[in-house]
């Protein structure tokens, strides 16, 4: 029996992680959140209640206890990464960091793991209000993947969707179309990688098992552009985007970007797992999330 601690494990992808180490059985789950989101877990898991960001409340709370993985879904500065470091030295065999396709840069060229190396990128330490969140996620990499006591791998992911998805983007977007509100689109060919959010749990847990460390970009097979995007809302809604390249900040689409941003998999899959084809789920969650819209009319 594995002795797992996630670190953010009540909503979203890590809430699933979670449910997927619970359904296997193979591990003894516990979670660590500042205790404001309740979970429905009831006692098949174990609870700490921290501040992440307080390194001392921090190590206080997991003690010296021994862990076979940790999986950190919370970790956005090379603060918070430091000090997880020096408080599981010892006493950790793999620690996973969710990290994000934002260290990258857009470029027209899918993006490979060594287009951001962060075994070279120069090492500053600073809070989370210090740097915007490309810098933050980067430096805390960075600090991660420079530290020898335990193995780290930093799994890249894109926008994560689902049902699930409490940031809703893509509902932002059915609901502008349904709507008849303009969209701010200021390249409708830039493409975009994409994970679902039980894909992106499966991968998570996948990759407790696995050896691979450093950099492992996660995403479904395929891209998607934005304009193909609103072509599918289109049909599943039976309306017509209004696409405009520039809207008041409101309107503007989180999908919105200037740039191709897409990753290779090529090592996530060369070490055996298989992601899902983003055309054959895409559509169904357009479909899904906007029958949802509807019923809440």
């Amino acid at each position: 029996m594995r002795n797992i601690l996630v670190l953010g494990g009540t909503r979203f992808f890590g809430k699933r992680l979670v449910e997927r180490l619970l359904r296997e059985g193979d591990s003894k789950v516990t979670i660590l959140t500042r205790g404001r989101a309740e979970d429905d877990f009831g006692e098949q898991v174990s609870r700490l209640n921290v501040d992440r960001t307080d390194a001392k409340a921090l190590a206080e709370a997991v003690g010296d206890t021994p862990w076979d993985v940790v999986y950190d879904n919370i970790c956005f500065s090379p603060d918070e990464a430091d000090a997880a470091g020096r408080i599981f030295a010892g006493t950790v065999k793999r620690y996973i960091l969710t990290s994000s396709l934002s260290v990258y840069d857009p470029r027209p060229e899918a993006l490979t793991e060594a287009d951001f190396d962060p075994e070279v990128y120069p090492l500053r330490l600073g809070a989370k209000e210090d740097f915007n969140y490309q810098e933050g996620k980067r430096l805390a990499e960075t600090v991660l993947l420079k530290q020898d006591a335990f193995p780290v791998a930093t799994v890249r992911i894109p926008m994560v969707l689902g049902m699930d998805d409490y940031t809703r983007r893509l509902h932002f977007h059915i609901e502008h179309v349904r709507e008849g509100r303009p969209l701010g689109i200021p390249n409708t060919q830039a493409a975009i990688s994409f994970i679902r959010s039980d894909e992106a749990a499966d991968f998570l847990y996948w990759l407790g098992f696995s050896q691979l460390t450093g950099p492992v970009n996660a995403c479904s097979d395929g891209t998607l552009t934005i304009g193909e995007i609103l072509t599918i809302i289109e049909a599943a809604t039976g309306k017509q985007a209004v696409i405009e390249a520039e809207t008041a900040d409101e309107d503007m689409s989180p999908f919105g970007i200037t740039e191709s941003w897409h990753m290779d998999t090529t090592k996530a899959r060369s070490a055996g797992f298989p992601f899902l084809a983003l055309s054959d789920w895409f559509p169904e969650l357009v479909t899904q999330l906007n029958a949802s819209l509807g019923n809440r009319e």
